[in-house]
């Protein structure tokens, strides 16, 4: 099972949008305090809409005790300053994907200790970042389709109207 980290994350739509993402996609959520909201805030719960529930969500008070309760995660650290591209590494299944919170993303001192497992998303010069919610989704599922979608539908099925 893949795992989502989120580091400080502010704004509790996001945090609830990528919760609603990981239930759909069975992944992990992982949530590194301090938090710009608290979990039983209504805004976070109308984003991750009836899905909150169905979510395997881990909180730590830092990111010292994140890497004390997950000594041997595989992690990759999304941001805007790595130099290889989120298509160029390949995702185990069980591995960790982080990424930093909407003002400043994953701190520096954070990001030079895995400087060979961070990635980015390409975008245009002069555009400082996605949506959280967005780069998230991206990674994952770039992370899943490397993993065959593994338990996942892949296909749909369409109600034939009788008129």
């Amino acid at each position: 099972m893949l795992n989502i980290v989120l580091h400080e994350p502010e704004i509790p739509a996001n945090t609830g949008n990528i919760g609603r993402t990981c239930v759909a996609a069975n992944t992990r959520l992982h949530l590194i305090e301090p938090l710009g909201f608290r979990l039983n805030e209504k805004n976070l719960k109308r984003a991750g809409m009836d899905y909150w529930d169905k979510l395997d969500v881990t909180t730590y008070i830092d990111y010292d005790d994140f890497i004390r309760r997950n000594p041997n995660a595989k992690i990759y650290m999304a941001t805007t300053k790595a130099t290889k591209a989120y298509t160029d590494v390949e995702y185990e299944p069980d591995c960790y994907i982080m990424f930093g919170k909407e003002s400043a993303g994953i701190p520096e001192e954070i990001l030079v200790k895995h400087k060979d497992d961070c990635i980015r998303i390409p975008m245009v010069p002069d555009i400082r970042s996605l949506n959280l919610g967005n780069s998230v989704a991206i990674v994952l599922y770039e992370a899943l389709r490397q993993n065959a979608f593994a338990g996942m539908d892949l296909e749909g099925h369409l109600h034939r109207l009788e008129w």
